[in-house]
């Protein structure tokens, strides 16, 4: 009831900005703050109403009603919740909050941006708000440090963005997360994938293949690496390592580790590299690494060759070749001084399939390929298609297309024999031809 009640609250962009000073200095003589902020939404709200129906007696404000409950929202939204986006966050269809300065809020909601009709009072209001967000992990947002990742408690993702960087006021990006985590099925139900390819996905997770999930921003590289990670033997010892924590495993035996920015005096900063290399002294069974973006590329594909088979992450390109002409780039970054040819052997040895992902204009995100990692040709990685998305026909709102398959190499084949799986695959293969 509570929660039909704030969701119904999302065109109230007027009135809230109507609010007085006078009935919130009023309500905070009777409500103590701190307080306040110890009890749940649920607790809060009726508390928060009637006391501002004893404000609205008592200073005759003018307000009716109706006007007074959609005050007791906003005053709950501003002690424990985010302010006038609260409401998007608890709206399940919205995966997107993207606030652009104190009159611009835009969401996402099923894969198409929309603009919404919320209001925040001022930029010191969106301010106050995003220094909120980042206070909660121990992080700042300010001149000095105008740029901030952050995470609420339920698991979505944040980025800050503030002046003097931001020229039109601070920039609050929002990516939400499902509270029932996607399984493979729900994302073959979702048209992303096939049941053969989410077969073979999770044949190669267990049988510990070395996954590179590729794709762009918003294309559901951590909602697939969740799905993924759910068919890892619950009898292995997983490391996670992430900058903003996303990523949420079943497994019993799951240890995540999260970076840290430097202080204000510009120490104490761990770093992904940092994270790696100490992973490794923990006897990790696998390594997902949420994404790949510089030097630590060496590191975790050292782990790869060194008995830690099995290890998942994810990095930004627009194809499967890109991405291995990036992670090529990130080796290059580490500092270790390695030819070219010792740079693609490591590669070839380490990875073994590349997933490609892409968010479409139709909403939907797909896997367009995965793609096994075979060999050396020249100077070129060999990628050879297990399955690719082929585009039939493109509708204004829709896109039409199939999943094709293709084959396995031998050695993939063998790599299932090691876990009694062989057979499992080339059924998989047959049944997708």
């Amino acid at each position: 009831m509570f929660k039909q009640e704030l969701l119904s609250q999302q065109a109230r962009s007027s009135q809230l900005l109507s609010m007085s000073d006078e009935a919130k200095s009023a309500f905070y003589e009777l409500v103590d703050p701190s307080v306040a902020a110890t009890l749940g939404r649920v607790e809060l709200l009726p508390r928060v109403k009637d006391a501002l129906s004893i404000i609205s007696g008592r200073k005759m404000l003018p307000y009716n009603r109706q006007e007074l409950s959609v005050l007791a929202l906003q005053l709950v939204d501003e002690m424990v919740g985010i302010g006038p986006i609260q409401p998007l966050l608890d709206d399940p269809e919205v995966s997107d909050i993207l606030v652009n300065g104190p009159e611009t809020i835009y969401i996402e909601r099923r894969g198409k941006l929309e603009k919404t009709d919320i209001r925040f009072r001022d930029s010191k209001h969106v301010l106050n708000v995003a220094q909120r967000i980042v206070n909660a992990i121990g992080r700042r947002v300010d001149e000095s440090n105008p740029m901030v990742d952050a995470r609420l408690k339920d698991g979505s993702r944040v980025n800050v963005i503030a002046p003097p960087l931001a020229l039109h006021g601070t920039c609050i990006s929002i990516r939400k997360f499902p509270a029932n985590k996607l399984m493979l099925s729900h994302l073959v139900d979702n048209d992303s994938l096939s049941a053969q390819m989410a077969e073979f996905l999770a044949l190669a997770t267990y049988c510990r293949c070395n996954i590179l999930i590729s794709g762009g921003t918003g294309s559901g590289k951590t909602t697939l690496l969740n799905a993924l990670s759910r068919h890892i033997s619950e009898d292995e010892r997983i490391l996670t390592i992430e900058d903003a924590a996303e990523l949420s495993l079943a497994q019993p035996h799951w240890v995540p580790l999260e970076t840290r920015n430097a202080s204000s005096e510009g120490n104490g900063e761990v770093t992904v590299r940092d994270l790696v290399k100490n992973a490794l002294r923990m006897r990790p069974d696998r390594i997902v690494l949420g994404e790949v973006r510089g030097a630590e590329a060496f590191d975790m594909l050292q782990a790869m060759n060194t008995g830690h088979d099995g290890s998942l992450c994810t990095l930004h390109a627009n194809n499967p070749q890109d991405a291995i002409v990036r992670l090529t780039n990130m080796l290059q970054m580490g500092g270790e001084r390695l030819s070219d040819h010792i740079i693609r052997s490591q590669i070839v040895s380490a990875i073994d399939l590349v997933v490609q992902l892409e968010r479409m204009r139709d909403g939907h995100r797909r896997i367009t390929a995965i793609s096994e990692v075979t060999g050396i040709k020249g100077e070129d990685i060999v990628l050879n298609p297990v399955f690719r998305f082929e585009l039939i026909r493109a509708e204004q709102q829709n896109i039409h297309g199939r999943f094709n398959s293709y084959s396995v190499s031998p050695t993939l084949i063998e790599k299932a024999a090691h876990f009694a799986k062989e057979d499992a695959l080339l059924q998989c293969m047959e049944r997708c031809e």
